[in-house]
């Protein structure tokens, strides 16, 4: 009778124990992920610590050292073991004082990055419209010597079909036909006036470059149809070597640790304002996924690098670092996947470029997610642009994944702006970022196969052709391949 009881207890006891492993489904898994980020999320507090008791993070200033020393302090604090900076050092742009008259009167106006450390021009100013190849070419020599005025966007009633260029892409025009300096004026309404780089290259300018609020530009347009119109713009800026720091926190992973995802957002932000929503949104929202993954106590397959980038509003400065000395390492194949959030809020959906070989991998995760949380639509795209940190991993053929995300579009209004501040962040919307976004990121670096591959040079090549990045890339020398 004993040793049937012993039996019995010790089968009990199996059974218990094989009850104990069972695996989670991926639904199960998601729904403690989702149930622990929406009672636990960081992403909302400690961006709103941040703007308040750091600011600005301007890659290179006191506040910038200050953000990068936070989010690693923050990393340790959520249990990385492996937290590093990635220190670098570079020639940087930061601005000094601008006006600007137009025929003796001044009128509002900030500096565009990377603008002269001096300059003191005055010219006749051209209207060059949506500043695109297209204007110059109807008259090559009408902006020489002289100031060219162009709309940041597409003038209403522009020819369909025209693909518009960055700012940096348009300043980059007027220089190669000979003006003398650019006014840009915003397409937000309200006189908001926007900065940002007008380099393509990162390096200093040849000319001034500044911004005009969108009524005063349509106004300047019009007299411009009536009588010629003059400016002046004077400026002092700096240029100096600075020392930043990308912060990296790495998750090792359990079976595959040779293959790399790398997920991040860039910590710095222009000056005028806290940068809430550009980067911060983004970058927040990569600090709390990373919490996630040690709270919920998640173990990938494949290694995990968050990445807080410094130096995007300045040219790419911490992802073009970061991809040159796994370069130079040889570490580069090993980075299997670049995810990277810059203003991404509310993802409904994903956006994956690169040679995609497994779609259905991207929609059957967006059904699962939905089973979360129909606020998610399971929306797909495979656009690619530039001017964000993915770029250095996608010219060298990384395959690249952000989300479709979907904020009130009118925060947008202070993109770059004095306006970007705290107070435009909607706590639901981040926390949101970081619910769907550890889910997606869980199940790319748990992939029994992932859904594209790196691409080769030829076939990156065409990759850029088909996106329609091959004339903004020669603009900005990041072209690779023959002209």
């Amino acid at each position: 009778m004993r040793k049937i009881t012993l039996v019995v207890c010790i089968s009990l006891f199996t059974l218990s124990c094989t009850e104990t492993k069972k695996e989670e489904t991926q639904g199960e898994l998601f729904a403690r992920i989702d149930n622990e980020i929406k009672q636990n999320s960081k992403a909302y507090s400690t961006l709103k610590e941040a703007t308040e008791t750091i600011g600005h993070r301007l890659t290179g200033s006191e506040n910038g050292a200050k953000a990068e020393e936070y989010t690693f302090n923050k990393f340790k604090e959520y249990g990385f073991k492996d937290v590093a900076y990635q220190p670098f050092e570079v020639e940087a742009w930061s601005r000094g004082e601008v006006s600007l008259q137009i025929d003796g009167k001044d009128l509002k106006t900030v500096t565009l990055g990377h603008s002269p450390v001096t300059a003191n021009v005055t010219a006749e100013i051209v209207d060059m419209g949506n500043g695109l190849e297209a204007d110059y070419l109807k008259n090559p020599d009408a902006v020489k010597d002289k100031i060219a005025l162009v709309y940041i966007g597409l003038l209403e009633g522009s020819e369909e079909g025209l693909t518009n260029l960055h700012r940096s892409e348009k300043t980059a025009l007027a220089i190669k036909y000979g003006a003398k300096g650019i006014i840009i004026f915003n397409q937000v309404a309200n006189g908001v006036l926007l900065t940002g780089t007008a380099s393509v290259t990162g390096a200093l300018i040849p000319i001034p470059a500044v911004c005009i609020g969108k009524e005063n530009g349509l106004a300047l347009k019009e007299r411009l149809t009536k009588a010629k119109q003059t400016a002046t713009i004077k400026m002092t800026n700096h240029s100096d070597v600075i020392k930043a720091r990308n912060v990296i926190a790495t998750l090792k992973g359990s079976e595959l640790p040779n293959e790399i995802i790398v997920v991040g957002g860039h910590l710095d932000s222009w000056d005028l304002a806290t940068g809430a929503i550009d980067n911060g949104i983004g970058s927040f929202a990569v600090l709390d996924i990373a919490r996630a993954f040690m709270a919920n106590e998640l173990h990938p397959k494949r290694t995990l690098q968050f990445v807080m980038f410094m130096g995007e509003e300045q040219g790419l400065l911490g992802s073009k670092y970061f991809v040159d000395e796994t370069i130079k390492n040889g570490t580069i194949d090993n980075i299997k996947y670049m995810m990277n959030l810059d203003m991404s809020g509310n993802p409904i959906g994903m956006n994956a470029g690169g040679k995609l070989d497994d779609e259905a991998f991207f929609k059957d995760l967006g059904a699962a997610i939905q089973q979360q949380d129909t606020i998610y639509k399971n929306t797909f795209s495979t656009e690619s642009g530039l001017h964000s940190d993915h770029q250095p991993f996608m010219l060298e053929g990384i395959p690249i994944l952000s989300v479709n995300g979907n904020l009130d579009r009118s925060i947008y209004g202070c993109y770059h702006a004095d306006c970007d501040d705290f107070k435009l962040v909607n706590k639901g919307h981040i926390t949101n970022t970081a619910r769907f976004c550890t889910m997606i990121l869980y199940a790319l670096a748990n992939a029994d196969k992932l859904p594209a591959t790196k691409m080769n040079s030829e076939t990156t090549k065409e990759f850029m052709i088909k996106n329609n990045l091959k004339e903004k890339l020669i603009i900005g020398n990041d072209w690779k391949w023959e002209k």
